[in-house]
């Protein structure tokens, strides 16, 4: 989907957090919108398939980076605490995004 220019993706997805010492959570893309950026924009990644995003969940929008994740092959989205703590967001929640790119 296309609005002014940009590329716009919305979908609802858990949360879940990374296992290391520095408890990231994240929603990943689902795979098939995943596929169609990594075909469509790779080109415009920076280091480590970095592609700078704005993301939406419910009344909050932010800058962001989505990564790609060459072992799940999809995207994930980082979800900072600021975030999480204004939107309720806790780890298993299905939520819904719109990332734009």
């Amino acid at each position: 989907m296309t609005s002014k220019g940009k590329i716009k993706y919305q979908f609802s997805e858990q949360v879940w957090r990374y296992e290391g010492t520095a408890g990231w959570y994240f929603i990943s893309l689902p795979k098939n919108s995943s596929k169609e950026i990594r075909n469509n924009l790779r080109k415009e990644e920076e280091g480590w398939g970095r592609l700078k995003a704005t993301a939406e969940i419910g009344s909050s929008q932010w800058k962001t980076s989505i990564w790609y994740d060459t072992k799940n092959e999809t995207y994930l989205l980082p979800l900072k605490s600021e975030i999480r703590k204004k939107e309720k967001i806790e780890d298993g929640m299905v939520i819904t995004v719109t990332i734009i790119l």
